[in-house]
C-alpha cells in the first residue's frame, strides 16, 4: 500500500472510531423525552378507538382498559415522531416502555402502530385481524391510550400504547 493510501484509510478509521462515540445514554434520553411530552385533548377518532377495543375485549370476557394521560403523552410524542419522519415504525420502543415502568408504574408495556387508516373502525379491525396486534388489544393490560395525528397531506398516524400496572 502506498503510504498516501495508508493515512487516508487510518484517517478514515480514526473518523470513523470518533464519530461513532456518544456520551448519550439512556438516562439522557428519557429525561429529554419527559421534558418534551405534552398531553392534547381527546380527538373523536381517539375516542372511538380506545371505545372500538374494550368492547373488543368486553366480547372476549376481558376487563376494560382505562385509559391513562402519561400513557397519551408518550404515545403522542412517538406519533410526533412518525409524522415528522413520514413512516410508521416502532423505533426507540424500549425508551418508551422503560419510561413507563418509571413514571406509571407499568411493569409491562405494548404497542400498536398503524398508519393510513380513515376511521376508527378500520384501524381496529386491521389490528383485530393481525395476530400481532390483536394479542396485545386482547393482552394483560390494565392502561391504554393512542395518538392519532394527520400529517400535512391527511394521512393518519397511529400509536396506541398499552401497560399493565
Amino acid at each position: 500500500m502506498k503510504p498516501l493510501t495508508k493515512l487516508t484509510f487510518l484517517a478514515l478509521i480514526v473518523v470513523f472510531t470518533l464519530s461513532s462515540c456518544t456520551t448519550d445514554n439512556i438516562d439522557d434520553k428519557v429525561d429529554a423525552m419527559e421534558m418534551n411530552l405534552v398531553t392534547p385533548v381527546a380527538k373523536t377518532i381517539e375516542v372511538e378507538i380506545l371505545e372500538l377495543i374494550n368492547n373488543h375485549r368486553l366480547s372476549k370476557g376481558l376487563n376494560p382498559l382505562q385509559e391513562l394521560n402519561i400513557v397519551k403523552s408518550v404515545a403522542y410524542s412517538h406519533t410526533d415522531y412518525m409524522v415528522d419522519n413520514g413512516e410508521v415504525s416502532h423505533h426507540n420502543f424500549f425508551t418508551r416502555s422503560d419510561y413507563l415502568k418509571s413514571n406509571a408504574g407499568a411493569k409491562k408495556v405494548s404497542e400498536n402502530v398503524a398508519y393510513g387508516y380513515t376511521s376508527a373502525e378500520s384501524v381496529v379491525r386491521a389490528w383485530i385481524r393481525s395476530e400481532a396486534h390483536k394479542e396485545n388489544l386482547e393482552g394483560d393490560f390494565t392502561n391504554f391510550d393512542i395518538s392519532a395525528e394527520k400529517n400535512e397531506e391527511g394521512r393518519w398516524y397511529y400509536t396506541n400504547i398499552f401497560i399493565k400496572k
